[in-house]
C-alpha cells in the first residue's frame, strides 16, 4: 500500500494562480534543491500570467546561469525568453547582505551620520559577517519589494543555514542583539558624555572591557562605542521591522513550502519546521520532496532481481531456446568451449589431421561464438538484474523515510518530485521541474 494514500496531494498551480498569493517562501535544510524549487515556481508563474520576482540567497548563481542571466545582483534583473500568453512577467536578484544593510543605514540616517556609519570597522564586521545577518537581511529585502508593490508574487529562496530554524530566529535574534542591554550599556557612556560617561564605563564596564581589553584590543572597543553612538538612532527601528516582518510571514497572502529530499536528516529538519511554522501560525502549504526515485519494472522486488542475477552467474537457468531442461553448457544443448578448443589445438600439430580439424573447426566456430554472445548477454543481464536490486532498495528506504514523516504530519498536503538524470541548466530544466512540481505524485509501485 501506498503510504500516501491518506495524505492529501500538495496542489501548486492552484496556488501559484491564485492572485490572493503574494509570497512563497520556499525553506528547509541546505542541499535539498530550494532554489530550484523557487526558480522553477518563478517560471511557471509567469508563464501562467504572474508579474514574479525571484529572490535568491544562494551565493552558488546556478539561478542565474539557468535564467540566461550573466549574473545577479542587489537589484531584479528581467528574465528574457518567458513564454505564454498571458503577460507574466520573471525578475530575478540575489541578495547582497552587505549592500542591503547599508540601504538600510543610508534610508534611515541623514548622509553625514550614514557615511561615519559605512567607514566604522565594527559595522564593516558586522554587516559582513555577524550570526543571522544574511538571514535577517533577506527579510528586509521582501519586505522592500513587497512594499514597491511591482510584483503580484514574489518566491523567496531561504538562506541555506545549519539549521532551517535559524530563518525564522534571525530577525528577531538580530533585533535582539541592536535593541538589548548590551548596545544600550555602550551607549550609555556615550549620552552621558565625558569624564562622566568614562566613569560609567569604567565602573559598570570594568570586567567586560578587561576581559575583551585583552582579547581584542581597546581600538575594538572604541570603534564599538563609536558605531553604537552613531546608530542609536535607529536601533528601535530594528526591532520594528523584525515584528513587522513576522506579521507580514503570518499574513494570510504569505505560503511556505518546506523543501525536503527523501533522507532521514533532511526530512527531520522538516519535521521541525513544520513543528515551529505551527508554533509561530504561520502559514504552510505543503511539503516539496524532491528528487524521489523510481523504476519503470517496480513489480519486480529487489529479492527476486538479486535472485536471478546469482542464477544468471551460477549456470543455473534453464535453456529455453532449445527446449531443454538441463543446466547451460550440458552436451545436449551445445559443446562445450574446453572441447573446441583442445581440437583446435590438436590439430595445429599434428598435420595429418588437419583435414579432420578443419572440419571440426569449420563445425564448431559459430557454436563458440554464440557461446561467447550468450555469456555476454547473461554478465550483462545479470549486472541489470543487479542495479535493479540496488534501486528497489533505494525506493523501498526512501518510501519508509517518507511514511515516517507522513505518520507523523498526517495533515501536511506532499507533493512528489521525480528525480532528473542530470543538473537544471536553462529555462527548459526549470520548466521541467516545474512540470514535475506540478504533477502531484510519483506513480505508486
Amino acid at each position: 500500500m501506498n503510504g500516501l494514500d491518506s495524505v492529501p496531494t500538495l496542489e501548486l498551480d492552484p496556488l501559484i494562480d491564485d492572485p490572493g498569493t503574494r509570497i512563497i517562501v520556499c525553506c528547509g535544510a541546505g542541499g535539498v534543491g530550494k532554489t530550484t524549487t523557487a526558480a522553477a515556481l518563478g517560471v511557471r508563474a509567469a508563464e501562467r500570467g504572474r508579474r514574479v520576482v525571484v529572490l535568491t540567497i544562494d551565493p552558488a548563481r546556478r539561478l542565474a546561469q539557468s535564467m540566461g542571466i550573466d549574473s545577479l545582483d542587489n537589484v531584479p534583473r528581467k528574465v528574457d525568453g518567458i513564454k505564454g500568453a498571458g503577460g507574466g512577467e520573471l525578475h530575478a536578484m540575489m541578495l547582497d547582505m552587505k549592500r542591503t544593510f547599508d540601504e538600510i543605514v543610508e534610508a534611515h540616517t541623514d548622509p553625514e551620520r550614514a557615511r561615519a556609519i559605512l567607514a566604522n570597522p565594527f559595522y564593516q564586521s558586522l554587516s559582513a559577517g555577524f550570526a543571522g545577518t544574511q538571514e535577517y537581511m533577506a527579510m528586509e529585502k521582501l519586505g522592500q519589494l513587497r512594499a514597491r508593490d511591482a510584483w503580484d508574487l514574489i518566491v523567496v529562496d531561504t538562506p541555506p543555514s545549519r539549521s532551517a530554524l535559524d530563518f525564522l530566529d534571525a530577525p528577531k535574534r538580530l533585533g535582539s542583539f541592536l535593541d538589548g542591554r548590551f548596545i544600550k550599556l555602550l551607549m550609555a557612556p556615550a549620552k552621558m558624555g565625558g569624564r562622566a560617561g568614562m566613569k560609567f564605563l569604567n565602573v559598570g564596564m570594568s570586567m567586560m572591557t578587561g576581559t575583551l581589553g585583552k582579547l581584542l584590543g581597546g581600538q575594538f572597543l572604541k570603534d564599538v562605542q563609536t558605531f553604537v553612538a552613531a546608530m542609536d538612532t535607529m536601533f528601535g527601528g530594528f526591532r520594528t521591522r523584525a515584528d513587522a516582518t513576522y506579521k507580514l510571514l503570518q499574513a494570510p497572502g504569505t505560503a511556505f513550502l518546506v523543501v525536503a529530499t527523501p533522507e532521514r536528516d533532511a526530512l527531520r529538519e522538516a519535521a521541525y519546521f513544520v513543528e515551529r511554522l505551527a508554533a509561530d501560525e504561520m502559514p504552510l502549504a505543503g511539503l516539496v520532496l524532491n528528487r524521489v526515485h523510481g523504476s519503470g519494472a517496480a513489480r519486480l522486488s529487489a529479492e527476486r532481481a538479486r535472485a536471478a542475477a546469482e542464477n544468471l552467474e551460477e549456470g543455473r537457468m534453464v535453456d529455453q531456446a532449445a527446449g531443454k531442461t538441463g543446466e547451460r553448457g550440458s552436451r545436449a544443448t551445445s559443446p562445450e568451449p574446453s572441447d573446441i578448443a583442445t581440437a583446435a589445438a590438436r590439430s595445429s600439430h599434428d598435420d595429418e589431421a588437419a583435414p579432420t580439424a578443419a572440419y571440426d573447426t569449420a563445425a564448431y566456430g559459430p557454436a563458440v561464438q554464440d557461446i561467447e554472445q550468450v555469456q555476454d548477454i547473461e554478465q550483462l543481464t545479470a549486472g541489470l538484474l543487479r542495479l535493479h536490486a540496488e534501486r528497489m532498495q533505494v525506493l523501498a528506504r526512501e518510501q519508509r523515510t517518507r511514511d515516517r514523516f507522513t505518520a507523523l504530519h498526517p495533515e501536511v498536503a506532499v507533493a512528489e518530485v521525480a528525480a532528473l538524470p542530470g543538473d537544471v541548466h536553462d529555462l527548459a530544466g526549470l520548466r521541467a521541474i516545474g512540470d514535475r512540481l506540478t504533477a502531484g505524485r510519483m506513480p505508486s509501485a
